[in-house]
This record gives C-alpha cells, sequence and structure tokens, in this order.
C-alpha cells in the first residue's frame, strides 16, 4: 500500500465527517435584525453602532437619533 492510497482512504475518512449543513449565515442574520428605524421601519443587525443609526436618521429623514430610534443611546 503506497502513500496514494492511504491519501485516499483518509480523504474518504475525512468526508465521512465532514459538516455536511449549509454554511449560509441569513437566516440568522435576519434574526439579529432587531433595531428598527420608527420613521420607515428598515431594520438593523443589533450590532449596528450609534453613529450608523445617526446616519440613517439625518440622511434619510433629517432627523436626530432619538427621533428615529428612541431606544438607542449615543
Amino acid at each position: 500500500m503506497g502513500n496514494g492510497a492511504k491519501a485516499n482512504m483518509k480523504r474518504e475518512r475525512n468526508a465521512k465527517n465532514a459538516k455536511t449543513g449549509p454554511t449560509s449565515q441569513s437566516k440568522s442574520n435576519e434574526k439579529a435584525m432587531n433595531i428598527q428605524c420608527q420613521t420607515c421601519r428598515q431594520t438593523f443587525l443589533q450590532t449596528t453602532k450609534a453613529p450608523a443609526l445617526l446616519e440613517h436618521a439625518s440622511n434619510k429623514h433629517n432627523k436626530g437619533l432619538a427621533d428615529c430610534f428612541p431606544g438607542v443611546s449615543a
């Protein structure tokens, strides 16, 4: 038995143990969209920082952070 056969056997063994499920995070990202603009109802990820939310409020609605996102503090 040469090294090529050993490598094939190892590949087959590892293929059985490999994770076969989907690797996309889109479903978990949809669940994490829990910050919502009160004016236009656009959602943002829970990790979005206040400066990005303030940018949305001022550019889209000409309002302040507290007007569009009352629960978020700067």
